[in-house]
C-alpha cells in the first residue's frame, strides 16, 4: 500500500500541489467491478482545501487517473455501519449517497480517522459521523493557523505529523534549511552520528543560553508582577464607579418605561378615538337621508316634472343608504337597526304611493286617448300614443328603482298596464280595421254580402265555413297544413293569399281600379300597424327596463313553418308564457297588448280572398315584404313572430287553393258537339301568369310563386291531354296543338324564369302535333295513289329489286298510268279545296293557325310529290309516265284556295 500511495503521489497530487494523507482500497457495493482508491487530500498552499478523490488504475498499462474530485465540505455524513462489530462497508452521503466496500476493516477505520481529523481542524461545519466507534473520534487541540510554525503550515499539525500520516514529505523550505545546515559540516553525509553528536550539542548550548536568558529576565518579571498588581487595584475603583453609575441608571430606566407605558396608552386611546370617529362619520354620511329627499319620498309630488326629478334623485339616495356595505358589527348597533327599519318603511310608503299613482295614469290615459277615436274612426289611421309614451317616460327611472326594490309591486304595475292598454288597443284596432273593410266594400253590409257571390256551390260553402266564428281565422284540414310545413321547410317566407275558383271569377270581369285601390289600403294597413307595433315595443322596454337582445339570423324558420293556427290559439288563450329572459317578457307583454292584431287580420285576408281571388297575389307580396323587413330588424320580435304567423296561415290556404284549381282542371268537361279550342284553364292560366308578373316584379322573394306555377303547369299539361284524349268533335292532334302553341306563346311573352323548360316542352309538343296533323290529313286528298305507292314500297321491301317492280302484275306500268289519271290537276285542286274547309272546321278562330297549317300541309305535299316522282323515277325507268299535275301547279292551287278562302 506504501508502494502505491508514493505512486499517486508523485503521479497524481504533486502536480497539482496536493498532499496525500490518506488512502483506502474499495469497490462500490453490490457490484462486482474493478476495484479503486478514495484519496484523503489537502493542497499546499492557502487556504487550505480538503477534498477526498476517487482515483482509478488504468485499464491499459500500470498508471493511474483520477475520475472524480469531492470537497470534504460537501460531505454531510460518514456512516460505517456498524460501530461495534468489523465491517468493512461505509457510506459517504455527498449530493448523493456513495456505497463503498473496503478491502479491509482497518483501512476503512485509518481513512475514516482521517477525514473525522481533517474535520475538526479545517472545517467550521461539523460532519456527522454515524456507526462510528469512539476510539477512531479522537479529540485533537484545537490549534490556530496562527501557531503553527511558517515553515510547517502545510502540515495538519505542527509536532503531530505522524499522529495524522506516517509519513510526510518535506516542504521546500524544510529541504533548503536542512541543505544549507548540511553544507555548514564537510562531515555530515560521510559521518551521520558525528553531525548527529554535532548538532546535540548546539541544541544544549541553545538550552543553556535559554535558561540563562529567563533567569536574568526575573527582575523584570517581578516589576512585570507590580505593575499588574496596582492595575488590578485600578480595575476595582473603576468597577465601584460604574456599580453607582449603573444604579443611578437603572433609577432613570425606570423612570423612563413609566413615560413609555403612559404614552402608548394616550397613542392607543387617540387611535381608538379616530377609528370610532370614522365609523361614526361613514355612518352618518352613508346612513342618513338629506331633509330634501325625506320630504320628497313622503310628499310623492308626481304630477310635476320638478316633483318626478325629486322623488327620482330621492328614491336613488334612498337606495344607496339603503344598499351601503356595511362593516362587520354595525348590523348590532341599535341605531343603525333602527335607521334601516325607517328605509324599508320608507321604501314601502313610496312604492305604494307610485304604483298606486302610475295604475291612475294609466287608467286616464286610457279615457284620455278613448276620445281621440271619433276622429280617426272615419281616416284611415290608428290613434298616436307618442305623447302618453313620453310623459310615461319621464317615471322610467322610478320603474327601474321599483323593480330593483320591490319587484312585486312591478310586476303588479306590467300587469296593469297590459289589461288597460290591450284594452285600449284592441278598441282601436277593431276601428281601424272597421273601417279598412268599409273602404274596401263601400259599406259594412255589403262587405256580408260578397258570401252570395256567383260562385260554384262547393266553394261558397267552403268560403263560408272559413269565415265561421268571431276568431275569423281561416280554417283548413290538418294533412294539408302538414303537407304545406313539409314542402315550405326550406323558405324562409311564406306566401299570403290565395288563388280562389279561377275559372269562376275571370279576372277581366272585375275592375282594374279597385285592385290597385285594394293593394293600397292592404299596404297602408301594414304601415299603420308596422310602426303602431315597434313603437310600443321600444317604449316597453325603454319604460320598464327590459333589455332587447338581436337574435342570430334563421330563428323564425321553424315558427314559420309552424301550423299558423295553433300560434294564434296560443296567443289568444291568455296563458302565461314561461319567461327565462326580460326578452321572452317583452315579447309576453307585447302579445297580450295586441292579442286582436293576428285574427283582424286573418279577417281582412279573407275578406280580401272573397272580393277577388286575384287580391291574394297582392297581399302576397305586401306581406312577404313587412315580414322579410320586420326579420331583418329582430327575428324574434313580436311583429315579425305575428307577420310571420299570418304568412303560414295565408300560404297553407294559398297551396290548398292551388290544388282545389288543379282539381277543377281534372274536372273540366268538354261538349260533344263543339270543337273545343283553346281550353279555358289555358286562358286563366295567361291571365294569372300576367297579373303575377305585373304585381310579383319588384318582389324580394318569389319562391312559392315559382312553385304554384310549376304545379299549374303541370297540371295544365296533363289536362289538356286529357281533354285532347276524351275530344270527339276536333281532332286530339288539334286539341293538343292550338293549346300547346297557346301555353309557348304565353310562356315566351312573360319570360318566367323558372318555365323555361315546360316552354320548350310546350314547343315541342305543337311542333309534334301539328306535324302528326298534317301528315294524317294529307292522306286523303290521293287516297289510291298513297295506297299504290305503298305497295310498290312493300314490295321493295320485300327484296324486290326497284326495277323489277313494273313486272309486277298488280303494279305494272298500266296500273301506274290508271291510277295517275284519277288524279287529274282539277281533281287535285278540288281535293285541297275539301281539306282546307275541313282544317278550317277543326282549327278555332282564336289562336289563328289556320295559314301555318295549310303552309305546313303545302310543304308535306309537296314533299310526298317528290317521293312519288322519285319512285316512279327508279321503278319505272323509261316508261314516260309522268304526274298530271305539276310542283308549280300545287303551289298555285295552295295559293288560289287560300286566297278564296
Amino acid at each position: 500500500m506504501t508502494a502505491i500511495k508514493h505512486a499517486l503521489q508523485r503521479d497524481i497530487f504533486t502536480p497539482n500541489d496536493e498532499r496525500l494523507l490518506s488512502i483506502v482500497n474499495v469497490c462500490k457495493a453490490g457490484k462486482k467491478k474493478k476495484n479503486c482508491f478514495l484519496c484523503a487530500t489537502v493542497t499546499t498552499e492557502r487556504p487550505v482545501q480538503v477534498k477526498v478523490v476517487k482515483v482509478k488504475k488504468s485499464d491499459k498499462g500500470d498508471c493511474y487517473k483520477r475520475q472524480v474530485a469531492w470537497a470534504l465540505r460537501d460531505l454531510a455524513v460518514v456512516d460505517a455501519k456498524d460501530a461495534i462489530k468489523e465491517n468493512p462497508e461505509f457510506d459517504l452521503h455527498f449530493e448523493k449517497i456513495y456505497k463503498w466496500v473496503a478491502s479491509s476493516t482497518a483501512e476503512k477505520n485509518a481513512f475514516i480517522s482521517c477525514i473525522w481529523k481533517l474535520n475538526q481542524r479545517y472545517l467550521r461545519k461539523k460532519i456527522d459521523f454515524v456507526n462510528v466507534s469512539s476510539q477512531l473520534l479522537e479529540e485533537l487541540p484545537k490549534v490556530t493557523e496562527e501557531s503553527v510554525p511558517s515553515g510547517e503550515n502545510q502540515s495538519v499539525t505542527g509536532g503531530d505529523e505522524e499522529s495524522v500520516d506516517e509519513y510526510q514529505e518535506l516542504n521546500a523550505r524544510e529541504e533548503q534549511d536542512i541543505e544549507i545546515m548540511m553544507e555548514g559540516c564537510e562531515y555530515a553525509i560521510s559521518n551521520a552520528e558525528a553531525f548527529a553528536e554535532k548538532l546535540s550539542r548546539e541544541l544544549q548550548v541553545l538550552d543553556g543560553a535559554n535558561i540563562q536568558s529567563i533567569m536574568a529576565s526575573e527582575k523584570q518579571v517581578n516589576i512585570l508582577m507590580k505593575l499588574l498588581d496596582e492595575a488590578l487595584k485600578e480595575v476595582d475603583q473603576i468597577e465601584l464607579k460604574l456599580t453607582s453609575y449603573e444604579e443611578m441608571l437603572q433609577s432613570v430606566k425606570e423612570q423612563m418605561d413609566q413615560i413609555s407605558e403612559s404614552n402608548h396608552l394616550i397613542h392607543l386611546s387617540n387611535t381608538n378615538t379616530v377609528k370610532l370617529l370614522s365609523e361614526l362619520e361613514f355612518l352618518v354620511n352613508h346612513m342618513v337621508l338629506a331633509k330634501g329627499h325625506l320630504n320628497a319620498l313622503m310628499d310623492a309630488e308626481l304630477a310635476s316634472s320638478r316633483g318626478i326629478e325629486a322623488c327620482t334623485s330621492a328614491a336613488d339616495a334612498l337606495l344607496q343608504c339603503m344598499n351601503v356595505a356595511l362593516q362587520p358589527g354595525h348590523d348590532m348597533l341599535s341605531a343603525v337597526k333602527s335607521q334601516q327599519l325607517f328605509f324599508v318603511s320608507l321604501r314601502e310608503n313610496f312604492a305604494r304611493k307610485l304604483a298606486s299613482h302610475l295604475n291612475n295614469v294609466f287608467v286616464q290615459q286610457g279615457h284620455d286617448q278613448s276620445s281621440t277615436l271619433a276622429q280617426h274612426s272615419v281616416e284611415l289611421s290608428l290613434p298616436n300614443h307618442h305623447p302618453f309614451h313620453r310623459d310615461l317616460l319621464r317615471y322610467a327611472k322610478l320603474m327601474e328603482w321599483l323593480k330593483s326594490t320591490d319587484y312585486g309591486k312591478y310586476e303588479g304595475l306590467t300587469k296593469n298596464y297590459m289589461d288597460y292598454l290591450s284594452r285600449l288597443y284592441e278598441r282601436e284596432i277593431k276601428d281601424f280595421f272597421e273601417v279598412v273593410k268599409i273602404k274596401m266594400t263601400g259599406t259594412t253590409k255589403e262587405s256580408k254580402k260578397f258570401a252570395t257571390l256567383p260562385r260554384k256551390e262547393s266553394a261558397v260553402k267552403q268560403e263560408t265555413e272559413s269565415l265561421h266564428g268571431s276568431s275569423g281565422k281561416l280554417t283548413g284540414s290538418t294533412s294539408s297544413l302538414n303537407k304545406l310545413s313539409v314542402q315550405s321547410s326550406g323558405s324562409r317566407r311564406s306566401q299570403s293569399s290565395s288563388l280562389l275558383d279561377m275559372g269562376n271569377m275571370s279576372a277581366s270581369d272585375l275592375d282594374v281600379a279597385d285592385r290597385t285601390k285594394f293593394d293600397k289600403i292592404f299596404e297602408q294597413v301594414l304601415s299603420e300597424l308596422e310602426p303602431l307595433c315597434l313603437a310600443e315595443q321600444d317604449f316597453i322596454s325603454k319604460f320598464f327596463k327590459l333589455q332587447q337582445h338581436q337574435s342570430m339570423p334563421g330563428t323564425m324558420t321553424e315558427a314559420e313553418d309552424l301550423d299558423g293556427g295553433t300560434l294564434t290559439r296560443q296567443y289568444n288563450s291568455g296563458m302565461p308564457l314561461p319567461v327565462s329572459s326580460e326578452k321572452d317578457m317583452i315579447r309576453q307583454m307585447m302579445i297580450k297588448i295586441f292579442r286582436c292584431i293576428e285574427p283582424e287580420l286573418n279577417n281582412l285576408i279573407a275578406l280580401g280572398d272573397k272580393i277577388d281571388s286575384f287580391n291574394s297575389l297582392y297581399m302576397l307580396v305586401k306581406m312577404s315584404h313587412h315580414v322579410w323587413t320586420a326579420q331583418n330588424v329582430d327575428p324574434a320580435s313580436f311583429l315579425s313572430t305575428t307577420l310571420g304567423n299570418v304568412l303560414v296561415t295565408v300560404k297553407r290556404n294559398f297551396d290548398k287553393c292551388i290544388s282545389n284549381q288543379i282539381r277543377q282542371m281534372e274536372e273540366v268537361k268538354i261538349s260533344k258537339k263543339s270543337k273545343v279550342g283553346i281550353l279555358s284553364f289555358v286562358t286563366e292560366f295567361e291571365e294569372f301568369a300576367g297579373l303575377a308578373e305585373s304585381i310579383f316584379k319588384n318582389a324580394e322573394r318569389r319562391g312559392d310563386l315559382d312553385k304554384a306555377y310549376t304545379k299549374l303547369i303541370r297540371g295544365v299539361f296533363v289536362n289538356v291531354e286529357k281533354v285532347a284524349n276524351e275530344s270527339q268533335k276536333t281532332p286530339r292532334d288539334v286539341v293538343m296543338m292550338e293549346n300547346f302553341h297557346h301555353i309557348f306563346a304565353t310562356l315566351s311573352r312573360l319570360k318566367i324564369s323558372c318555365l323555361e323548360a315546360e316552354k320548350k316542352e310546350a314547343k315541342q309538343k305543337y311542333t309534334d302535333h301539328l306535324q302528326s296533323y298534317v301528315i294524317y290529313s294529307l292522306g286523303q286528298p290521293l287516297e289510291k295513289l298513297n295506297h299504290f305507292f305503298e305497295g310498290v314500297e312493300a314490295r321493295v321491301a320485300q327484296g324486290i329489286r326497284e326495277e323489277e317492280v313494273s313486272y309486277q302484275l298488280a303494279f305494272n306500268k298500266q296500273e301506274l298510268r290508271k291510277v295517275i289519271k284519277e288524279y287529274p290537276g282539277k281533281e287535285v285542286k278540288k281535293g285541297l279545296d275539301n281539306l282546307y274547309k275541313k282544317v278550317d272546321k277543326h282549327l278555332c278562330e282564336e289562336e289563328n293557325l289556320l295559314q301555318v297549317v295549310w303552309h305546313s300541309m303545302q310543304d308535306e305535299f309537296i314533299r310526298q310529290y317528290k317521293h312519288f316522282e322519285g319512285l316512279i323515277a327508279r321503278c319505272y325507268p323509261g316508261s314516260g309516265v309522268t304526274m298530271e299535275f305539276t310542283i308549280q301547279d300545287i303551289l298555285d292551287y295552295c295559293s288560289s284556295i287560300a286566297q278564296s278562302h
